[in-house]
């Protein structure tokens, strides 16, 4: 019965994990909606907001302080609303990034899938909480098939051709393993790609979006092998002339 128990609470624990995932991915989609909202109300007055939310955030605080005569007041009113619920939601965003690290801290899964390159505790945390057993899928592939990082497979005559990627399954998890993806590119492009000489190849006959949606399918598998092995992760040693 005590076994029975253990079970059901880390089967518990990782449900409100993902509920506290799939939260704060709403309210960064209601930020992102709002912030619109505001962008395209100062338009209508000619006012182009700065580059990025801090560009904005500026621009609100100088609408709240009245320093921007060319909008009516009535207009600042509902501009001043918004701003509170932009600041709301990014509060909100705040406390469940604090209780993702939380839960990220006290399991040693996520915090072995954290050491994958482009796998950060957000991304740690989503996968530990949406695969609690990865068992049921009978190899990586599987997996990244899954969240839908796989190409689509169209069979004719004999001839199998592949298409772009399937976007079936966890929408989520897939788009975190592109952004992460997307770092660990952005970063090789800085210091080097010794580390992925399989990237260099890629990238020379295919587009940075194609590469960052191959090397998250490669997250994908290796994040596989470790939940099933309970292993850490091990970066592959490099080879001298890469």
């Amino acid at each position: 019965m005590r076994i029975v128990a253990v079970v059901d609470e880390i089967l518990i624990s990782r449900r409100c994990a993902s509920q506290r995932e799939k939260a704060r991915q709403r309210a960064y989609g209601r930020l992102l909606l709002t912030i619109n909202a505001v962008r395209a109300h100062l338009a209508e007055f000619g006012i182009v907001a700065g580059i990025g939310r801090n560009g904005l955030i500026e621009l609100l605080h100088l609408i709240r302080e009245g320093e921007k005569p060319e909008i009516p007041a009535e207009a600042c009113l509902c501009l001043a609303a918004l701003a509170d619920q932009v600041d709301l939601l990014k509060q909100r965003i705040l406390e469940l990034d604090r209780q993702i690290m939380k839960w990220h801290r006290a399991h040693d899964l996520s915090r072995k899938l954290e050491g994958i390159p482009g796998v950060g505790p957000l991304v740690a945390t989503a996968l530990a909480a949406s695969v609690p057993d990865p068992s049921v899928f009978r190899s990586g592939r599987d997996l990244s098939a899954w969240i839908g990082l796989v190409p689509k497979q169209n069979s004719s005559g004999g001839k199998e051709k592949l298409g772009g990627i399937s976007k079936a399954g966890n929408r989520y998890l897939r788009q975190l393993l592109v952004v992460g993806a997307m770092a660990v590119i952005k970063r090789a492009k800085l210091l080097g790609y010794a580390r992925h000489p399989w990237l260099v190849s890629l990238m020379e006959r295919r587009s940075t979006k194609v590469a960052a949606v191959a090397l998250a399918n490669k997250m994908a598998r290796v994040a596989w092998a470790i939940m099933t092995r309970n292993e850490p992760y091990r970066a592959l040693p490099v080879v001298a002339g890469n």
